[in-house]
């Protein structure tokens, strides 16, 4: 006769209660259905999860208002989580970023002793047609004791110590006693003309980098910023130099998201300069022609997203049409730089290279623009204080070209130079 061996239940209740219990303490952490349908955000993080690992779980709210969206994220997540988030995940990215953004070869680390005490006075003309806008002519005092001018007129500045050059070629040689040659160049393809004693381009490989990050090219412009968003449009895209590559890659991802297109590339808002009808607090009121640029900042604030599209594809080559976008308090759906990550802040954009297709970028868009709680989140970086990259992108942006470069040109010792 056999005997039925006792069965003891005990020993796998207790190991199931125990792995329940692990599973709820967040020891182990499973990928909830929104992470695996849509691309983590750079920092996200099981030790600090947020809004932005999340995206699509809360009830859709087709919401218009951004400050009420803000009220939402501020119960729901808050400034502390978000800082304690990017500080856990922020270490490799500031070493990273560090490199991408160091202000140039030639002027990055410069030590005041090495600045001749003969030349700490330094007198820059620029000559020719320039993007540099008229509103960074004046007098700098800089470090080190380097007093600066800085002018496009020789009534200001009549004996330079260097001439800067952007749309003409400097000269080919330059004796001792002469100005230092300066050239500049933030187009894609940066290249030298070989005749220049310093290069400013946008790369830190370059004497000294300039980002786009600064204020200096858009100062007379209407900063109006409003505080409700459309639903009828999500995104803003204006482009008036049409790039086939660039129309079609914009064309292709605007068909699967309402959108608003002004400027003359695939415009469908009956006509290039339609902003001010739509919008007529964006008027800048100097009774002259307006301009599409002038009101550009205030038409894309009305929007959800705006459509940052590069002209090309160039590690650290971040432009305007990013910044723009994130000082209008809208988010960014970048296409560009590899790098884009060592210029911008925490969380702040929308980065189209970390989905696998447009259709998936289109989902996620408009799945976020009825997720206000995670839709704020793109602004925690400006509510919060926390500019990670941004911030030192803005210290070597084209606001501080002036000093950086009087330094290098003091370092260098001005006319003194030895003739290249």
């Amino acid at each position: 006769m056999l005997v039925r061996k006792r069965i003891n239940y005990v020993a796998p209740m207790l190991a199931s209660a125990a792995i329940l219990l692990f599973l709820l303490s967040g020891y182990f952490e499973l990928p909830s259905i929104s992470s695996l349908t849509t691309p983590s955000p750079v920092l996200a993080g099981s030790r600090f999860p947020t809004a932005l690992d999340s995206v699509g779980s809360r009830d859709p709210s087709a919401f218009t208002s951004l400050l009420a969206a803000f009220r939402d994220w501020d119960a729901a997540v808050g400034c502390p989580r978000v800082r304690a988030k990017v500080v856990a995940a922020a270490a490799n990215a500031t070493a990273r970023a560090e490199a991408a953004v160091t202000g140039g070869v030639a002027w990055s680390g410069a030590r005041c002793e090495e600045l001749p005490a003969a030349a700490r006075h330094v007198g820059v003309l620029v000559k020719g047609w320039t993007w540099i806008p008229d509103a960074l002519d004046g007098v700098y005092t800089c470090r080190c004791g380097v007093s600066c001018v800085w002018s496009k007129s020789t009534a200001v500045v009549d004996r330079p110590d260097a001439l800067l050059f952007e749309g003409a070629t400097p000269p080919q040689q330059r004796m001792k006693g002469l100005p230092l040659r300066v050239y500049l160049d933030l187009e894609a393809g940066r290249k030298p003309t070989g005749f220049e004693d310093i290069f400013i381009g946008y790369h830190a490989q370059d004497d000294v980098q300039v980002t786009y990050a600064g204020k200096s090219f858009h100062t007379s412009r209407n900063y109006h910023v409003s505080t409700e968003k459309r639903n009828d449009a999500l995104i803003y895209w204006s482009s008036s130099r049409c790039l086939p590559h660039r129309d079609k890659l914009a064309k292709d991802f605007l068909s699967m998201v309402p959108h608003h297109s002004f400027g003359r590339c695939l415009n469908n808002v009956g006509g290039p300069d339609m902003a001010l009808s739509m919008y007529p607090v964006c008027s800048t009121n100097d009774n002259g022609t307006p301009q599409w640029w002038d009101h550009l900042h205030c038409a894309m604030s009305h929007y959800k997203f705006v459509l940052a599209i590069e002209n090309t594809k160039t590690e650290s080559y971040v432009t305007e049409k990013l910044f723009y976008a994130l000082e209008a308090g809208s988010v960014p759906i970048y296409f560009g730089a590899p790098n884009v990550w060592d210029f911008v802040p925490p969380n702040s954009i929308i980065d189209a290279s970390k989905f696998s297709s447009l259709k998936e970028l289109a989902s996620y868009v408009k799945t976020l623009a009825n997720d206000p709680v995670a839709y704020a989140e793109y602004h925690a970086w400006r509510r919060c204080g926390i500019f990670g990259n941004f911030g030192r992108a803005r210290e070597m942006s084209l606001d501080t070209l002036p000093c950086r470069l009087c330094e290098l040109v003091s370092k260098r010792g001005g006319r003194s130079a030895d003739a290249l």
